[in-house]
């Protein structure tokens, strides 16, 4: 008589349907951190551009107000009432610092670039600067950077 083992049929598709499973699970697995990967170098592009306009804008603004004391500087050696739009410049060939110059004064005073006409001896002699600073470079920055000063100072 011959016996026949079936526990070793039994066995052996226990175990090929065993690799099937722990197949399917390693390609989860493998997914799963391709994704996290994926995502992780995304989130890291964006900070390293966000990093650099927050840097771009700061130094912009700090230029902005570099540029409102180098005006007040240019008057008080030139005059006032000597200078209109003539006080723009690059910096770096990275900004764009453009500067425009109004003047507040009694009448008569000033007729180069008056912004107002005041009327009384305490109000004369006063500067209207707006500042606009941006960045012309394309290679540095994708977006356009651009910060706006306006300020009134005493001359």
């Amino acid at each position: 008589m011959q016996r026949k083992n079936n526990i070793l049929t039994k066995h052996s598709r226990n175990k090929s349907h065993r690799n099937a499973m722990a197949m399917i699970m390693a390609i989860i697995v493998i997914v799963i951190i391709a994704t996290i990967m994926a995502l992780s170098i995304a989130l890291t592009s964006q900070t390293v551009k966000r990093t650099n306009n927050l840097y771009l804008y700061e130094q912009a603004s700090l230029l902005a107000k570099s540029a409102t004391e180098y005006a007040l500087l240019r008057i008080a050696q030139d005059g006032p009432c000597t200078h209109t739009n003539d006080l723009n410049f690059v910096q770096d060939n990275i900004y764009d610092i453009n500067i425009s110059v109004q003047y507040i004064y009694t009448a008569g005073v000033c007729a180069l670039n008056q912004y107002a006409t005041v009327t009384t001896a305490e109000q004369n002699g006063s500067i209207l600067i707006d500042v606009a600073v941006s960045v012309t470079n394309t290679n540095i920055s994708t977006e356009p950077i651009r910060y706006f000063r306006r300020s009134i100072q005493k001359l």
